[in-house]
C-alpha cells in the first residue's frame, strides 16, 4: 500500500480559526442563515430595482391618457427581453387582445444591443471547459443577429466546417425570471379587476415562462433541428441546417452556416433564375404538409427564418415549433371542411373539440355564432377565402363564447398569418385555403381502409338481399293470419289511410329494389354473352342501365 493510500491527506485549518476560542467560531447553521439572509436582502433589493425600472418606463410613456398598440410596443421594448417575449407570445393570443394589437405585437423585433465579446467568450468558454481557440480555428467577434435571448456569431471549426454558434446572454435566465416573480405579484392585484373574467393572466405567463425556458435551453432547439431534418428528409426542395451536436450545449448551439438568399430578396432570385411562382407553391405546400401531416410545424416562418439556397427552401431558427396531435390535426382539418362547406354542426364540433370552456357552455349560442360566421363566406369560392381570417373569426367566436384555445393552436393562427404574407408576395394568385383543403382530400382519401370498406358494404348488401327475400314469406304470413282473422294490429283507426299510403310506398320501393338487384345478377351472368358493342355485352349494358333506373326512381320516389 503506498502512502497516498495510506491516510488521507487533512485540509489545514486557517491560523485565524485555530487560535480563536471555540465559543468564538459561529456554528455551520448560524452562517447557513446568515448567508441566506444575505441573499434573500439581495433578492430583495434588486426586485425593488427592477420594480422601479418598470414604473419608470411606464410613467415615461404616460399610460394615464391611454395606451395605443404603438405604444404598448414601445413599452415592451424598453423594458427588455421578458416583457419582448411576453410580447410576442401575445401577439398570438388575439383571443385575449384585440386584433389591432396582436398585430402590432406581431411587429416586435427583439433586436437588442449585442453582450461585449469578453461575455460571449465568457459562456462559451464556461460551457466547453476549455478555451475558445482549442474549438474553434476562429470566432468572429461581431455578432451576426442579437436578439433578446441570445446572439449569433460566424465561426470555423477545427475541422474547417463554417459555422453559426448561437450564445446564450449572459445571466438572462435570472433576469427573467426575476421579472416572472414581479408579474406574478401583479397577478395577484389583477384578480380583482373585470379583465380577469376574461383572460387568466396566470396562464398566459406560466405559458410565457414554458416557451422562454424552452427557447433558453438549446438542447431543446437541436432536438427540433433533429426532428424536423427527419421529418423532412424526402422533401426533395427542403432542408435545414446541420446540427453539430458534439459542439451544443445548453447555452451554445452549433449548426452550419447557410448562405443562399433570403425569401423575401425577389430581384435576387429572379437574377439567379428562381420561379418565384414555384418558390411560393413548394413552400406553401412544405408548410401545410408540416400542420396536416406532421404535426410539427415552424411557429415563426417570417422571411428571416427562411433562405433558397441551391434550389432548396431552407429554414432556420427551430426555437419556437409548434406541435400537433392526431386528434388536433382532424378537428382543424373538419373545421376548414365545415367552413368551406358551410356545414355549421362540423365546425361547432371542432370548436368544442379544439377549445376548453371556462364555465357552462352554451350551445345554442355557439351555433348561432358559427352561422354568423359562416354566412359572412357565403358560397363564396375556397380560393377567395383568407386562411388567417378563417382561423382569426373562429378564434374570435371561442373568445365570445368563453373558450381556451390551446396554446398550439394561437401558435397555428399566428404561423398561417405569416406565412400567408410571405407566399401572397411570392405568388400572389396562389391561395393557401386551396393547398390545405387538398391536403385535407388527399388525407381522407388516403385513410380510407378500401378493403374493410367494400367488405363491409358487401356483407350489408347481402344482408339486405337476404331480408329482402324473406319478406314476400313475411308478407304471406300477415296476409295468411289477417285472413284468419287473427290479426291484432295496434294502429288507431284515424291513422288508417296513411299507414296504408305508407305500406303501398315501402312495398313499391321493395319491388323497385328487388328489381334492380335482379337485373344485376343477370346481368353480371350474361356479361360475355350476345352481341358487342366497343367490347360491352348489350345485354349485360342493357340490364345495368334498367337497373339504375329502378334504382334511382326509387330513391326519388323516396323524397316525395
Amino acid at each position: 500500500m503506498t502512502e497516498k493510500e495510506q491516510k488521507p491527506v487533512t485540509p489545514e485549518i486557517p491560523t485565524e480559526a485555530a487560535d480563536r476560542p471555540e465559543s468564538d467560531n459561529p456554528p455551520k447553521n448560524e452562517n447557513r442563515r446568515g448567508a441566506n439572509q444575505t441573499e434573500r436582502e439581495r433578492t430583495i433589493a434588486q426586485n425593488r430595482q427592477r420594480l422601479r425600472e418598470i414604473v419608470d418606463v411606464v410613467r415615461k410613456h404616460d399610460i394615464l391618457h391611454g395606451i395605443t398598440p404603438e405604444k404598448l410596443c414601445a413599452i415592451i421594448e424598453d423594458l427588455g427581453p421578458t416583457f419582448i417575449k411576453l410580447g410576442q407570445i401575445l401577439s398570438m393570443r388575439s383571443d385575449i387582445l384585440p386584433r389591432d394589437y396582436c398585430e402590432a405585437l406581431k411587429k416586435l423585433r427583439s433586436n437588442v444591443s449585442p453582450m461585449p465579446f469578453e461575455q460571449v467568450q465568457r459562456v462559451v468558454e464556461t460551457s466547453y471547459g476549455c478555451p475558445i481557440e482549442e474549438v474553434f480555428a476562429s470566432f468572429d467577434e461581431k455578432a451576426l443577429g442579437s436578439a433578446s435571448i441570445a446572439q449569433a456569431h460566424a465561426a470555423i471549426l477545427k475541422s474547417g466546417e463554417r459555422v453559426v454558434v448561437k450564445v446564450q446572454r449572459e445571466g438572462i435566465h435570472e433576469v427573467m425570471s426575476r421579472d416572472i416573480i414581479l408579474l406574478k405579484q401583479a397577478c395577484k392585484v389583477l384578480k380583482y379587476t373585470p379583465a380577469s373574467s376574461l383572460v387568466d393572466f396566470n396562464q398566459v405567463l406560466d405559458e410565457m415562462w414554458v416557451v422562454a425556458q424552452e427557447e433558453m435551453n438549446f438542447q431543446t432547439e437541436a432536438a427540433n433541428l433533429e426532428r424536423f431534418h427527419a421529418l423532412n428528409q424526402d422533401v426533395v426542395f427542403v432542408t435545414s441546417p446541420i446540427l453539430y451536436r458534439a459542439y451544443t450545449t445548453t447555452n451554445v448551439l452549433v449548426m452550419e452556416r447557410i448562405d443562399g438568399m433570403g425569401i423575401d430578396e425577389h430581384d435576387k432570385l429572379v437574377e439567379a433564375g428562381y420561379d418565384l411562382a414555384e418558390i411560393g407553391a413548394k413552400l406553401a405546400d412544405n408548410y401545410v404538409r408540416q400542420i396536416m401531416e406532421d404535426g410539427f410545424f415552424h411557429a415563426d416562418p417570417h422571411p428571416g427564418n427562411i433562405r433558397i439556397r441551391d434550389g432548396k427552401i431552407v429554414w432556420l431558427d427551430m426555437g419556437m415549433m409548434g406541435s400537433l396531435n392526431e386528434k388536433e390535426r382532424k378537428l382543424i382539418g373538419n373545421a376548414i371542411v365545415g367552413v368551406a362547406r358551410g356545414d355549421i354542426a362540423l365546425v361547432r364540433d371542432a370548436v368544442l373539440g379544439l377549445g376548453e370552456f371556462h364555465g357552462t357552455a352554451d350551445k345554442k349560442q355557439l351555433y348561432r355564432d358559427i352561422e354568423a360566421m359562416l354566412d359572412k363566406y357565403g358560397s363564396a369560392d375556397l380560393g377567395t377565402m383568407d386562411l388567417a381570417e378563417v382561423f382569426e373569426d373562429m378564434t374570435s367566436v371561442m373568445k365570445t363564447n368563453g373558450i381556451a384555445m390551446p396554446s398550439s393552436l394561437t401558435m397555428l393562427a399566428r404561423g398561417l398569418a405569416t406565412i400567408e404574407g410571405v407566399v401572397a408576395d411570392l405568388s400572389p394568385e396562389l391561395n393557401i385555403m386551396n393547398v390545405i383543403t387538398a391536403r385535407i382530400g388527399d388525407q381522407m382519401f388516403d385513410n380510407v381502409d378500401w378493403r374493410a370498406l367494400l367488405t363491409q358494404d358487401a356483407r350489408a348488401i347481402y344482408e339486405s338481399s337476404r331480408k329482402s327475400l324473406e319478406i314476400p314469406a313475411l308478407l304471406a304470413d300477415i296476409l295468411r293470419t289477417g285472413l284468419k282473422g287473427e290479426a291484432n294490429l295496434g294502429v288507431e283507426h284515424h291513422a288508417g289511410e296513411d299507414v296504408r299510403k305508407l305500406v303501398i310506398a315501402m312495398v313499391r320501393k321493395l319491388c323497385l329494389m328487388l328489381l334492380s338487384l335482379g337485373l344485376l345478377i343477370f346481368g353480371g351472368a350474361v356479361a360475355g354473352n350476345g352481341p358487342q358493342v366497343f367490347g360491352l355485352s348489350i345485354y349485360s349494358s342493357g340490364c345495368f342501365v334498367l337497373a339504375l333506373c329502378a334504382a334511382g326512381f326509387a330513391l326519388w320516389n323516396k323524397k316525395k
